[in-house]
């Protein structure tokens, strides 16, 4: 039975067996051969440069036949995931240019940044952070030179990549800051390459929820694009060996509405263009319906399934060995260039296959049919201003301390209180101050009330769409307070929302925070590397406060022991962490009013939940 997508996909549940049909097909096929203009061409374009940066110094326009010494001594990079990106991204583009949307892209799968670059320069983006990058055969040149050098970009996404939010490669973490990118920015669409192999982690599976924390009043909208190209290093993914009707219930069971585009048989089609822009109307639907005040019970939001060949475009088969569509295409399709004439002969023929003569001009610039396809001026992906965050923050509104201080005139050690629910009081007004900007939230897993925070409840819900048929207190769709158990999502709501512009607090015990140590590491390099980067502007520190401490856990005992979190951090450059472990309520107050006010940093904050002895006051 063959069922009709909502993008007039087939749907039947044989993706598997078309996969191996496509493969089966003649080896001299190649995507580039069959181009023609417009948004194809721009694809064109991009997987040319994509693939001139993982392999050329020299003779980038290949101009003069390739030789040995156009090749970079060591080639690395990710090729097979660039096709992927590319197609995603020029459908967003096309979006773009047909709706004015403001789209945001965070890229899961890092490595391909390859085709980000790609991408950046087409459209201009990287020209105007740097003119040495110019839409020239020298600029792709100095592109090329740069990519996987000691001195210019990594190989995967980095904070010196303009647009970039997230760095990808992070085993999982793309989904959740894309949504946290996505609050409280009601105009935004926060696209999310998925990969199959990073769909694969626990931090994945949890961020799908996430829809069920997204007001569709006061919020944006994220669309997910599970990237299928059926491979990670050396052995198959998961998602990639299921069926369209597996892959489909098992999204809806999530409440998703999800549509599958395959581009196994004809990768030339425009069916990933359709599908983008059938998944913002829809988009589009449930907002206007829920602004109007027709509130949708369980609004599925859609989501794109984009099944495409591993590294689509490269040479089919060499040496007797499958190629493209194979895990083989994951990194280097062709690792033996140098030495090998064969594998050399390839790449020139791949290279050659996309013809690069009639995308670019004779002094390397794109020619304007390729550059139809770029937006322009800040609606380019690239140029989007939540891509630099720091541009976009003000300064958190906090109300004064002295009203909320415990009074300790009478001596140290004369008064008692709980250090985080003074703190509460002090939080709840802050809520209040930003409830017009909408630009502070707070997430935990579901710890508020055990440490004592819940009083900010007065002034917010928890933040909950769906429908709950049993007894709940405080939940509310446009809520500023977000509670899941996973501190995976937690952390990646909040990162996403402070890189685009706002601030944030993280409260949880702190046994438990070590689950995030991996997330500290990457965004600690994150800050510390963005530093570095002179047009990149700071943005709001990220907070943690950690309660039910190792010396106080009372009936939790041993199991909640875990004071390891600060070590982690301890590790640090303190440019970009600091440690803050406030002995009483009112050094926390004073604490809190400057790590909030912090740009640039990782904080943590130790304190007790318990009522004890309080020591100073404000000014001591």
């Amino acid at each position: 039975m063959v069922r009709e997508g909502t993008d007039g996909t087939p749907q039947d549940g044989t993706a598997r067996d078309r996969t191996v049909r496509d493969r089966d097909r003649a080896p001299d096929r190649s995507v580039a051969e069959r181009a023609g203009n417009g948004t194809v061409a721009y694809r064109r374009a991009a997987d040319y440069v994509a693939a001139v940066m993982i392999h050329l110094r020299d003779n980038v326009l290949l101009r003069e036949p390739l030789r040995r010494e156009h090749l970079k001594p060591r080639l690395l990079g990710h090729w097979g995931s660039c096709p992927g990106i590319t197609l995603t991204y020029a459908a967003l583009n096309a979006l773009v240019k047909e709706r004015d949307t403001d789209v945001l892209l965070v890229t899961g799968p890092g490595h391909g940044a390859p085709a980000n670059h790609a991408h950046l320069w087409l459209e201009g983006t990287h020209a105007e952070y740097d003119p040495a990058l110019a839409r020239t055969a020298d600029g792709l040149t100095e592109l090329a030179r740069r990519y996987c050098a000691p001195d210019g970009f990594p190989s995967h996404l980095s904070p010196a990549v303009p647009g970039t939010v997230h760095e990808g490669g992070e085993l999982g973490y793309a989904l959740s800051t894309a949504f946290g990118a996505a609050l409280d920015a009601p105009d935004r669409l926060v696209a999310c390459v998925v990969g199959d192999g990073e769909a694969e982690t626990g931090p994945t599976a949890a961020a799908w929820h996430a829809t069920k924390f997204l007001d569709p009043v006061t919020s944006g909208a994220v669309l997910p694009v599970l990237h299928l190209n059926g491979y990670k290093i050396s052995s198959p993914t998961i998602f990639g060996t299921m069926s369209a009707d597996e892959l489909t219930s098992l999204f809806r069971g999530y409440g998703w509405a999800p549509r599958i585009v395959d581009m196994t048989e004809d990768p030339l089609s425009e069916r990933m263009t359709h599908a983008v822009r059938d998944a913002h109307a829809a988009i589009a639907d449930i907002q206007r319906r829920a602004r109007g005040g027709e509130v949708p019970e369980r609004p599925a939001w859609p989501m794109i399934v984009l099944r495409s060949p591993k590294g689509l475009g490269a040479p089919a088969e060499v040496g007797g060995k499958r190629i493209e569509g194979t895990f083989r295409a994951h990194q280097i399709p062709l690792p033996a260039v140098h030495e090998d004439d064969e594998q050399f002969a390839a790449l020139e023929a791949w290279l050659r296959s996309y013809r690069p003569e009639e995308l670019f001009d004779a002094d390397g610039r794109p020619l304007p049919h390729v550059l139809a396809a770029c937006p322009e001026g800040e609606r380019r992906i690239g140029m989007n201003p939540a891509g630099n965050g720091g541009r976009l923050r003000r300064p958190l509104d906090l109300p004064p301390l002295e009203p909320y201080a415990v009074d300790v005139t009478e001596g140290p050690g004369t008064a008692s209180a709980s250090p985080t629910r003074v703190l509460a009081e002090w939080l709840t007004e802050t809520v209040r101050r930003t409830e017009a900007r909408r630009d502070f939230r707070i997430v935990s897993p579901d710890e508020l009330a055990s440490n004592k925070l819940d009083g900010v409840l007065a002034a917010t819900g928890r933040a909950y769409t769906w429908p709950v048929g049993l007894y709940a207190e405080g939940l509310a769709p446009d809520g500023r307070v977000m509670e899941v158990l996973s501190e995976h999502t937690c952390q990646g709501w909040l990162q996403g929302y402070l890189q685009t512009g706002r601030h944030g607090l993280f409260p949880t015990y702190e046994a438990f925070a070590s689950v995030v140590d991996s997330m500290v590491n990457q965004y600690a390099k994150w800050l510390k590397t963005s530093g570095e980067v002179p047009w990149r502007t700071p943005v709001s520190s990220l907070t943690y406060l950690l309660t039910s401490e190792g010396w106080r856990q009372e009936h939790n005992g041993y199991s909640h022991q875990g004071p390891g979190f600060i070590d982690n951090l301890l590790t640090k450059r303190r440019t970009v962490t600091g440690v803050y472990l406030p002995p009483d309520a009112n050094t926390l107050l004073v604490t809190m009013e400057r790590v909030l006010a912090d740009t640039g940093r990782i904080n943590l904050v130790v304190a007790g939940k318990h009522p004890a002895a309080q020591w100073l006051g404000l000014e001591e």
